[in-house]
C-alpha cells in the first residue's frame, strides 16, 4: 500500500480544468500539475481534457471530466477549519462567488456543486466542551446559521 496518502478524484462535465484552476486560487499551498488528454480511443472528444493533477492547500486531487451522468452531493464535503472569522469569511465568499450558495451550519455549495464545511477552530473546542450546558447551546445558535459567527458562537458559549 502507498505511504503517499490518498488522492481525492472528483468528477465533472467538461468543467476539471477550469475548477482545478479555481481550487489552485482559493486556497494556499495549491498548484496545477499534470493535465492529460483524451485519445483516439475515447471515450471523450480527442484532444479535450481528461483528467487535471492538482494541489489544493496541500491536498492532492484529480479533477476528471467523465460526463454529465454523476453529480455531486452533500453525503460527501471538504471541511475547511478556520483559524479566525477573517478566514471564515474567505473561504464563505471565495466559494460562494459566482454561483456558489450558502446553507446551514457553516456548509456551502462552490459553482460546480461541491459541498464545503467552513468551520472555526473554536467552534469544535466549544462543542466539544465536558459542560452540556456550555456545548448545547452553543451548537443551538450554529444551528441557526448560514455563514458561521465566532463572536456569536462565543457568546452563546458563555451564556450571554
Amino acid at each position: 500500500m502507498t505511504t503517499d496518502g490518498f488522492t481525492t478524484c472528483l468528477w465533472f462535465d467538461g468543467k476539471a480544468e477550469e475548477a482545478a484552476h479555481f481550487y489552485v486560487s482559493v486556497f494556499k499551498n495549491s498548484s496545477v500539475g499534470h493535465v492529460t488528454h483524451y485519445t483516439d480511443a475515447g471515450p471523450g472528444t480527442k484532444g479535450d481534457v481528461l483528467t487535471v493533477e492538482f494541489t489544493a492547500n496541500g491536498q492532492k486531487f484529480v479533477a476528471l471530466n467523465g460526463g454529465p451522468q454523476f453529480t455531486f452531493s452533500e453525503a460527501v464535503s471538504f471541511q475547511i477549519i478556520c483559524e479566525d472569522q477573517e478566514e471564515v469569511d474567505h473561504y464563505w465568499a471565495k466559494l460562494t462567488e459566482n454561483g456558489g450558495e450558502g446553507g446551514p451550519c457553516g456548509w456551502l455549495k462552490d459553482r460546480y456543486g461541491l459541498s464545503w464545511q467552513v468551520v472555526p477552530r473554536r467552534l469544535m473546542e466549544m462543542v466539544a466542551d465536558a459542560d452540556q450546558e456550555k456545548a448545547s447551546r452553543t451548537m443551538s445558535v450554529m444551528m441557526g446559521m448560514g455563514k458561521l459567527d465566532i463572536a456569536a458562537l462565543e457568546k452563546a458559549y458563555r451564556g450571554e
